[in-house]
């Protein structure tokens, strides 16, 4: 079994090939991206406001993107009214952890 004790935000789900993700959404921000890590949970910012699910559909509209996985790989299983969430990803975790690791990698960039 993998290691992700790295990533608290990642919890695979058994026998399944798939996982389940925690995120916590900020809403109207300038751009949509990952921002961190925050109390166990992935934090993302959405260029999407609050209201009439637009934020949810925009995190799902980005994780399919970002992962390049089906629209239907993706799945909001809770938190639809709240900014921390869990989602159903049917992909394998490793995939997924890869991802995370690149994305809260510090920025060697210097600037």
């Amino acid at each position: 079994m993998q290691d992700f004790d790295d990533l608290p935000c990642l919890q695979p789900v058994t026998g399944a090939g798939a996982c389940l993700l925690q995120v916590q959404v900020v809403p109207n921000a300038g751009r949509t991206g990952v921002a961190g890590l925050h109390d166990g949970a992935l934090r993302v910012r959405l260029r999407a406001l609050a209201i009439e699910g637009r934020a949810n559909a925009e995190l799902e509209r980005w994780l399919v993107q970002a992962l390049d996985l089906a629209r239907r790989d993706v799945s909001l299983v809770a938190g639809t009214l709240a900014r921390r969430k869990r989602v159903r990803l049917e992909c394998q975790p490793q995939r997924v952890a890869a991802w995370l690791r690149e994305q809260l990698a510090p920025d060697d960039t210097g600037g």
